[in-house]
């Protein structure tokens, strides 16, 4: 693992490629699992505000979840999820086309909402683990992203590129920055190892 600042970055993260395929996946990673995604404790305050405005955009269903379970549900991990409809798909999801996309993220587009989505979702296939004030950035493997495996792999895409944006958001772009530094090192100690 690679540190940075106060987070331990799994070495996944710089040599696996990956880019969503939609119309392969048809979003599955939002349907598919045995709990919703995971949430920070700050963005249960912010789904709670601005849920009014995002139920235009959900399903009866995903609405009738949130009005019983709440935005929010404890899992058997004691994580703070998103609910689930019926033990399946998130709450917030919305299907268009037989591809299920979030609810949240389409407000946000809309202009209804500044909040995009969970940063879970955000950052996914990276998964965010706490540990003694650190946090460790994990590649989670899932069968469902074979398609954004291969996609990553024709468009020679690693993980962290493909996920620069929801990183910045996270831990900034100086972070970033020190990130792609590690990288480029990486790379450069690859080819002389050649």
């Amino acid at each position: 693992m690679i540190a940075i600042n106060n987070t331990l970055i799994s070495e996944d993260i710089f040599d696996k490629k990956f880019v969503c395929d939609l119309n392969a996946c048809k979003g599955e990673c939002c349907v598919a699992g045995e709990s919703g995604a995971p949430l920070e404790k700050e963005e249960v305050e912010e789904l709670e505000k601005i849920l009014p405005a995002v139920k235009p955009y959900m399903t009866k269903e995903g609405i009738a979840a949130v009005e019983k379970q709440g935005v929010y549900v404890i899992d058997e991990d004691r994580d703070l999820t998103t609910p689930l409809v019926n033990g399946a798909q998130c709450a917030f999801v919305y299907i268009e086309n037989k591809i299920a996309f979030c609810a949240i993220e389409k407000a946000y587009r809309q202009g209804k909402v500044k909040f995009k989505k969970p940063i879970s979702c955000h950052l996914y296939p990276i998964r965010v683990t706490q540990q003694k004030g650190i946090e460790k950035l994990h590649y989670q493997r899932w069968s469902v992203c074979a398609p954004a495996c291969t996609c990553g792999e024709k468009l020679n895409i690693p993980v962290y590129k493909f996920l620069k944006t929801p990183l910045v958001r996270k831990y900034g772009n100086q972070w970033y920055k020190q990130l792609e530094l590690v990288a480029q090192l990486r790379e450069k100690n690859k080819d002389m190892a050649k």
